[in-house]
């Protein structure tokens, strides 16, 4: 095993180790509840998005002229490989873990200047998911985030293509958002023969001062750890 390698698995059985317990405080600490799916306004800023969500479809679609540029997220983040085995699911970023990609920013300054607005941007994406796909359930790291995702392109057969989070079903529609919290059970399902592509957010959540400290001290560590620096060259 490469010393890389080591310091890779060690940092994740760490982290293992620590978020059960960092969650259950940052929950303790959140101004916005503790719900698996947000409810609607809650998050003020998703309203821009919406309003503007036809000025970010026109840069998602020039991005997707040149389709075979966009990597996988595995290419990007081999840490998703268990995620993504078949190479289905595209991303272009913007944003990840909280570094900028000028380059990209730079090839859709609209979006980037809507997306600067919102408070405790952590990363920001062009998600594309092909035709078949299907994304395991899985959960994510941090209550210290939430996620955000506004609907682009969606499949004429909405029903077949959908998240759950933890008992809840959600279905994406063009130009409208939803918010949940990906520390709880999620999959994925595409069953249609068409793409479905989002504009995909990840936000600090509403905390209390204590539970703010807390997570943004996880995140740092998170951000500057062996998988999150390789993930970043990567981006670049």
């Amino acid at each position: 095993m490469s010393d890389k390698d080591y310091k890779q698995k060690a940092f994740v059985k760490f982290g293992k180790r620590l978020r059960k317990s960092l969650n259950r405080i940052i929950a303790r600490y959140s101004l916005v509840g503790n719900p698996p799916v947000f409810e609607d306004g809650v998050f003020k800023w998703t309203g821009d998005l919406e309003t503007n969500w036809k000025t970010i479809l026109a840069e998602a679609q020039s991005l997707m002229e040149n389709r075979e540029d966009i990597p996988t997220l595995r290419e990007i983040s081999p840490d998703h490989d268990r995620l993504t085995k078949n190479g289905k699911w595209q991303s272009f970023f913007l944003w990840g873990y909280g570094f900028k990609s000028d380059a990209n920013c730079s090839r859709c300054p609209n979006t980037t200047r809507l997306i600067e607005k919102i408070p405790g941007l952590k990363t920001a994406m062009f998600s594309i998911h092909e035709p078949g796909i299907h994304i395991p359930r899985h959960k994510g790291v941090t209550k210290g985030m939430v996620i955000c995702h506004l609907g682009l392109i969606v499949p004429k057969q909405r029903e077949k293509c959908k998240l759950q989070v933890d008992d809840q079903i959600c279905l994406w529609e063009p130009g409208k958002t939803f918010v949940f919290d990906d520390t709880y059970p999620h999959e994925v399902w595409n069953e249609t023969d068409e793409d479905r592509v989002i504009l995909l957010l990840q936000v600090e959540r509403p905390l209390h001062s204590w539970g703010l400290i807390l997570a943004r001290t996880f995140m740092t560590a998170i951000r500057w750890s062996p998988f999150v620096q390789d993930a970043r060259r990567k981006m670049q």
